[in-house]
């Protein structure tokens, strides 16, 4: 009917606006970043302190060297041991340079032959490590010898050997070795002792024909200097 009011249902006219409404998303806790800042602090400051043992005993040794100067040759930088260095053992079976490491390495290098000088050094060798009493356990002897070199007699490695405690022989390519340990001008390998640190750092070569009281010396403040980091055995 015309001039009605009236509208069909479903028309615009007869529905109603529908309210607006808001979404709000949570925002970032600033408490959550705090903690994370935290933690890596935390992390940071641990391995800080695990840190801290290593560089305080190596800063002591090379740098305030509370009882003098070393009696041999400090290696400054330090010269790790190539990981690729071959190593083999005497019956041939290959040896990994990181296999070295967690112990103090007291190091020669002399011929499988082995003759009067060699086997002087040797007992040397022997000698030192039982001099330093309640800390031999964390020294071992290692004796290096050419790539093709047959073993050294039995005898010799038995004598060497004291309480139990055997001199590691491994055989290794000269040429190789250079790159990692190198004798003082004017010497041969053979002429020194060299001292290997347990992250398998060359660190200290003691003169020719040593003093073992005086070299016993340096190995005895290293040792000190290290006692907070350093465990027997590997």
């Amino acid at each position: 009917m015309s001039g009605s009011n009236s509208s069909a249902p479903g028309s615009a006219a007869s529905s109603s606006p529908e309210p607006l409404s808001f979404a709000v998303h949570s925002l970032p806790d600033p408490r959550s970043a705090t903690r994370q800042r935290a933690g890596r602090w935390k992390m940071l400051l641990l391995l800080a302190l695990c840190a801290a043992p290593v560089v305080a005993s190596y800063f002591t040794f090379y740098v305030i060297k509370p009882s003098g100067s070393a009696y041999g040759e400090l290696i400054v930088p330090t010269v790790e041991i190539p990981a690729d260095l071959p190593l083999t053992d005497l019956q041939g079976r290959p040896v990994s340079a990181a296999s070295l490491h967690g112990q103090w390495l007291l190091t020669v290098v002399q011929p499988a032959a082995c003759g009067e000088a060699c086997e002087r050094q040797l007992y040397v060798q022997r000698q030192l490590r039982e001099m330093l009493g309640k800390n031999r356990d964390r020294v071992d002897k290692l004796w290096l010898i050419g790539q093709d070199e047959p073993a050294p007699r039995p005898e010799l490695l038995a004598a060497l050997s004291q309480k139990g405690v055997e001199v590691t022989v491994l055989r290794v390519p000269r040429e190789r070795l250079a790159a990692w340990l190198k004798p003082a001008a004017g010497k041969a390998l053979s002429d020194h002792f060299f001292l290997v640190d347990p992250m398998g750092r060359w660190m200290l070569r003691a003169p020719a024909d040593p003093d073992p009281k005086k070299l016993k010396g340096d190995l005895d403040k290293l040792l000190k200097a290290s006692a907070g980091w350093d465990n027997p055995g590997r």
